[in-house]
């Protein structure tokens, strides 16, 4: 194979070309209550060209390896057609390596039957807790893909990656309220992880009817504390996509507000995105443009440090590659994507961080949530007031919104218990949605943040 990829880029008349080869195989079980709504396995083998020319790029993708040499001209034509500048790729040193994953129990063994048979125990375990269930979605996939890129500047590297995941979103209902909880779980090594986990599903079906209860969250400023899931998504959704570069080249406005040096928040907030976290669902050595994969501080100590990046990104805008650019499949071009996103850990025990708290709110998990530019409103799954130091009354309907750096500047405690988000995520940009990304933060408390409620 390398051979035959090596062969379709001699002599090609391009500033820069590549060919990704993908070889995929995944499964997918999804149940709505007791019904099995799909199930399946599925194998999908194809690549793609790119190539650029005087900065215009040409983009082909393919399902059958023959002819390799014409889809590679073809590019090559496409980019002609859409040159308009001179091309502008930060440089990387050639690479040249076989990376494979490391699996304990790999899926592909697990029979599908089996499979199944853990779902369908998952199932009963969140519709047995209570008569008040409503809906409950659980879902089950994996995935074994190998990755063969070579470049016209000489890298040839072979990946392998596996993920497996499941989850479930668990909803209640009594009289006209519903409210929903949900659990998650992913492993990039191990089937054996996402067994087991039947006290996980009945525990977020519990927190739906236990949330039927709950009062009503009340409108205004509070003294917020998020614990890490929150925290992980928030920064992932409010902050990272302002961190990719695509962005900020893009617009003349993100340009001067996302100015590097720029003082973002307290010296206690470091924020980090990394492919090179180990195990994680955003993890891998090599981008879909083969550069190694970094540890990217976007922001330390509360300044602005960095920003995600593509060769071409970084080539437009004077700065180093970072390993950010990824493709949800063969199908798709590579863009500047966020990995794994975290906030690190500071120094403030949860206890510490309630215990001068008169009133506030404790915002436990992710619902749901939105973004548009610096703004957001997100919603947590549940909450709880905080009351002379101490959790109080559980609360449903809490949601979080505002402008994401005044937010980050209202930090004024950040926790010593960083933990990643077991269940990973799914991101989506520019069409391409699902690509496995990671959320990691401790506790974080805000001096200020708009409640929204009754």
């Amino acid at each position: 194979m390398r051979e035959r990829l090596e062969a379709a880029l001699r002599g090609v008349d391009a500033d820069y070309c590549e060919i990704r080869v993908e070889d995929a195989t995944s499964t997918h079980i999804g149940y709505r209550m007791r019904e099995l709504e799909s199930i399946g396995t599925t194998r999908a083998l194809g690549g793609n060209v790119r190539a650029v020319v005087n900065g215009g790029w040409g983009f082909v993708s393919f399902n059958e390896l023959d002819s390799l040499e014409e889809k590679v001209a073809m590019a090559v034509r496409q980019a002609r057609l859409a040159a308009q500048e001179e091309t502008a790729l930060a440089p990387v040193e050639p690479v040249v390596e076989i990376v494979p994953a490391e699996v304990a129990v790999d899926p592909a063994t697990v029979p599908l039957s089996e499979k199944k048979a853990l779902m369908d125990e998952y199932v009963e375990a969140a519709l047995s807790v209570s008569d008040k269930i409503q809906t409950a979605q659980v879902y089950y996939s994996d995935s074994k893909r190998k990755v063969r890129f070579v470049s016209s500047n000489g890298s040839y590297i072979e990946q392998d990656r596996m993920l497996v995941r499941v989850g479930g979103v668990i909803s209640a209902r009594e009289g006209g309220e519903i409210q929903t909880g949900r659990t998650s779980r992913a492993s990039t090594k191990d089937f054996d992880a996402v067994r087991g986990l039947h006290e996980e599903f009945a525990a977020a079906a519990r927190q739906a009817v236990d949330l039927l209860e709950a009062q009503p969250a009340r409108s205004g400023e509070f003294v917020v504390v998020m614990d890490p899931s929150l925290a992980g998504v928030f920064i992932h959704e409010a902050f990272g996509h302002l961190s990719e570069a695509d962005h900020v080249h893009e617009n003349p406005r993100m340009r001067e507000l996302l100015e590097l040096g720029k003082e973002f928040g307290p010296s206690i907030l470091n924020v980090v995105d990394s492919a090179a976290e180990p195990g994680l669902s955003g993890s891998y050595k090599y981008d879909a443009e083969g550069v190694r994969s970094r540890k990217n501080y976007l922001i330390q100590e509360g300044r602005l440090t960095g920003r995600l990046h593509s060769r071409e990104t970084a080539g437009m805008m004077g700065e180093e590659p970072t390993g950010n650019a990824r493709a949800i499949s063969y199908r798709y071009p590579p863009i500047v994507r966020m990995t794994n996103t975290s906030i690190e850990a500071g120094e403030t025990s949860f206890e510490e961080m309630i215990a001068d708290v008169n009133e506030g709110v404790y915002a436990v998990n992710w619902l749901g949530g939105q973004t548009a530019m610096e703004m957001f409103t997100f919603r947590a799954m549940e909450g709880f007031m905080i009351r002379e130091g101490k959790i109080a009354e559980r609360l449903r309907g809490v949601t979080l919104t505002g402008n994401v750096f005044e937010t980050l500047k209202a930090v004024d405690a950040v926790g010593d218990d960083f933990r990643w988000d077991p269940g990973g995520g799914g991101c989506g940009k520019a069409g391409q949605s699902g690509l496995p990304v990671g959320n990691g933060a401790p506790h974080v408390r805000l001096a200020r943040c708009v409640i929204g409620g009754v």
